[in-house]
């Protein structure tokens, strides 16, 4: 679906199609453990999170160098903007790439190589997020916010994500004062497999300014009401939480409750290339999954550009909201 539309919840880790793969695979002659592309998708099925995690991480070993990660990230733009995205916010992980010898400066500089120059490419602004690995240590997390310092003129925030449960937003309350004080937007993956009340840490201990996910504040009517109140946005992932078990089939997710709460809902991919489907996929999903109107789908994109961070652009938000309202379905 080609409604103009941001993108707020985007790893760029999880858009690495097996074509690509493969590509880059014979490029730094790195040997996959899957005979062929068809071999590899087949291995994208996913009990549950880690399972996911598992194979996200095992892929990776394909992104050496600067030109990887900006190959990466051109194939996503290119995809994102048949799509409808006009703005992107994407999330990498460093500390998955650190600790395989690919130093930070690799990342970024490779990300940027197309990030710079996506307006003129695509159609599409970014910015670029920043995740600690939860699973890791909080001083792991620290290190690699310090290793990132040369690069703050091309990171706009931080986020968490990685294994929710057992890993509660407290134990990175030092790294997101830190990254406070430097000036960096936060979000934080909550509410995905971990309970409410993570949510609710995220918020208090961490200071986020978007929920990544949020999809289990619904089991806390107190914590819904907060969400609307405050109008903190929640950047969901319907194809994502079919694929890894959050919710059984997509017609029962509870996406119109959500909206119909009052709460600040964004749609987005998550990792397409392992759950399915790219932004405008997802918003195609749902519009044929729950029955969602014209106006409900303007709404969905509405939100999204008001929920990114482009407070310093204002006249670029009204914009793209302009091009929402226009915007007419086939």
């Amino acid at each position: 679906m080609s409604l103009p539309k941001a993108e707020l919840h985007l790893h760029i880790e999880g858009t690495l199609e097996p074509e690509l793969a493969f590509a880059l695979a014979a490029r730094n002659g790195v040997t996959l453990p899957y005979a062929d592309t068809e071999e590899l998708r087949k291995a994208y099925a996913f009990d549950d999170l880690q399972s996911f995690l598992n194979l996200y991480y095992e892929l990776m070993a394909v992104l050496r160098t600067e030109a990887d990660f900006a190959d990466l990230a051109d194939a996503y733009l290119a995809r994102a903007a048949a799509q409808g995205v006009r703005h992107a916010e994407i999330f990498f992980d460093p500390q998955a790439h650190i600790a395989r010898g690919v130093p930070m400066g690799t990342v970024v500089e490779g990300l940027w190589r197309a990030l710079g120059r996506s307006e003129e490419t695509h159609g599409v602004s970014t910015q670029l997020i920043m995740c600690f690995l939860r699973d890791e240590s909080a001083e792991s997390a620290m290190d690699t916010l310090q290793a990132a310092k040369p690069y703050l003129d091309r990171i706009t925030g931080v986020g968490l994500d990685s294994a929710e449960v057992g890993h509660p937003p407290v134990k990175f309350r030092e790294v997101y004062e830190a990254a406070a004080e430097l000036g960096l937007r936060r979000v934080a993956h909550a509410g995905e497999e971990g309970p409410p009340a993570y949510i609710t840490e995220a918020l208090d201990i961490l200071g986020v300014e978007r929920v990544d996910h949020g999809l289990r504040c619904m089991e806390d009517p107190e914590l819904v009401a907060r969400l609307v109140r405050e109008r903190v946005p929640l950047t969901l992932c319907p194809l994502s939480n079919v694929r890894l078990r959050a919710v059984d089939v997509l017609a029962e997710h509870p996406l119109p409750a959500m909206m119909d709460a009052g709460l600040l809902c964004t749609v987005n991919s998550d990792d397409p290339a392992y759950f399915g489907g790219y932004a405008g996929d997802n918003f195609g999903a749902v519009r044929e999954a729950l029955g969602l109107g014209e106006e409900r789908l303007r709404e969905l994109a509405r939100n999204s550009f008001e929920a990114s961070f482009l407070e310093h652009d204002e006249e670029r938000r009204a914009r793209y909201i302009a091009e929402v309202e226009a915007y007419e379905f086939p």
